[in-house]
């Protein structure tokens, strides 16, 4: 039995029941193994897949908080810090009821990777809980924020692990957890990234994952002979990612026609107006019918259905998993030219590789969506340094990252005899740098 299929093998039994990681692990191990076979000896003696596929550490605790109305609530915490061997930890917080330690473990590892790709000095963990913000109160919020970031505050620091947001942790979330580490640990320093303006935020790190997605996908369709302008792009999600990947869209000359939220999903003929999605989304936190309601144009639509709709340009950006083989063989139908993920692991593997099969430009989403995490990175450098960046400083940094990180995840792909596999050259380029940090550093 190969090295691949013996860790693989040994990752699902050791951890049972975590569907998520399992798909995760096995995406990447087997991209790489050209790497893998063409270093088997050296790898094996070392233990290195084992090593890379085990958390360093992993931490899972109760988080009890009031409520409005007296009742005393219980959450579960997690933090995973799955590798550091080239930088502190650095992965964000997931609020939302679906949380458990697979999907943790799954986020965390993916991150490693997407991490080495931005070419910065930080390594791979991940967070969060079940706890589920949508339709609690500021106090509930900030309650629940304390009581999370007291036993957090414990395995947590600006040289050890640098939490951020992700789905359900925005500013106010962020807010309330600086607060109370500040509290209690009595120091001021760049714990936490995502961070408001006013203390230690960087500029552009709200519009940094959707503008980081576009500079890449820019990138993939000029190096693959096309461009943007005018192209139809179908993006799914209305949060963060998906409406700063509509704005950045519309600036490179293209029209997005369609989001989705967790109910439903809107096309809209004339180009999705930000503004109002903005309104809708970022300001009275509602439902896209709203935005259905006050825009002439738009369409509604109860469900799935997103990648039903005609594009030259697909972007998921909502969550795991939500573009199926049967969206993938649409899309094909449709004539798509690309898919580049927004999200996290949005594309299933028998989707990706339908996708792959049919000369669709793939890229995946450590490389893709690396934008946000290359710059809480740079966030994480100001507030070292004390300093604070213009928007065009730090936005042009994130563009070039961003096109490095296609670079060079095209090099390691053209390098191993895999030109155009995308998937393959992201996890080859990413996983590089950290097997060469861990071998050098021995057996710790």
């Amino acid at each position: 039995m190969s090295y691949v299929d013996e860790v693989l093998e040994r990752v699902i039994a050791k951890n049972p029941a975590e569907p998520e990681f399992h798909q995760a692990v096995k995406e990447v191990l087997e991209s790489l193994r050209p790497v893998i076979e063409a270093n088997e000896e050296k790898y094996r003696k070392e233990a290195l897949l084992e090593r890379l596929t085990e958390p360093d550490r992993q931490f899972k605790f109760r988080v009890p908080w009031v409520d409005d109305k007296g009742q005393v609530q219980v959450n579960t915490g997690y933090r995973v810090q799955f590798n550091n061997s080239i930088g502190p930890y650095k992965g964000g917080l997931r609020l939302h009821p679906s949380v458990n330690l697979g999907i943790i473990k799954f986020l965390g590892f993916e991150q490693i990777f997407k991490n080495s790709l931005t070419g910065l000095p930080i390594g791979g963990g991940k967070g969060g809980s079940d706890f589920d913000p949508k339709g609690k109160s500021d106090r509930e919020v900030m309650a629940f924020c304390q009581s999370f970031m007291t036993e957090l505050c414990k395995y947590i620091g600006a040289d050890t692990d640098v939490p951020a947001g992700d789905i359900g942790t925005g500013a106010r979330e962020i807010g309330y957890m600086f607060g109370q580490y500040k509290k209690i640990k009595s120091v001021y320093e760049g714990v936490l990234t995502g961070k408001g303006l006013s203390y230690g935020g960087s500029l552009a790190r709200t519009e940094a994952t959707g503008y980081g997605l576009l500079y890449l996908t820019e990138e993939m369709m000029k190096c693959n002979g096309h461009d943007m302008k005018d192209k139809v792009v179908c993006i799914s999600g209305s949060g963060n990612v998906a409406i700063y990947a509509t704005q950045k869209a519309q600036q490179l000359g293209a029209k997005v026609v369609t989001v989705s939220d967790s109910t439903g999903w809107v096309y809209d003929s004339e180009g999705i107006d930000v503004a109002l999605l903005k309104e809708v989304k970022e300001v009275k936190r509602a439902r896209l019918t709203e935005y259905a309601a006050a825009r002439p144009s738009a369409e509604y639509h109860e469900g799935r259905g997103v990648w039903s709709v005609k594009c030259d340009i697909a972007l998921p950006c909502a969550t795991q998993n939500e573009l199926l083989l049967e969206d993938a063989k649409q899309l094909v139908a449709n004539g798509c030219l690309a898919v580049a993920e927004g999200a996290n692991m949005p594309t299933t593997l028998e989707a990706t590789e339908y996708l792959q099969q049919n000369k669709v430009l793939f890229a995946p989403g450590k490389a893709a969506n690396a934008g946000g995490v290359a710059t809480s990175a740079l966030e994480m450098s100001q507030n070292s340094e004390r300093l604070s960046w213009t928007f065009e400083e730090v936005d042009g940094k994130l563009k070039d990252i961003m096109v490095n990180i296609f670079h060079n995840l095209d090099d390691a792909a053209k390098r191993y005899g895999k030109e155009g596999d995308y998937v393959t050259g992201a996890n080859i380029a990413g996983f590089e740098k950290v097997a060469e940090a861990m071998i050098a550093q021995g057996v710790c």
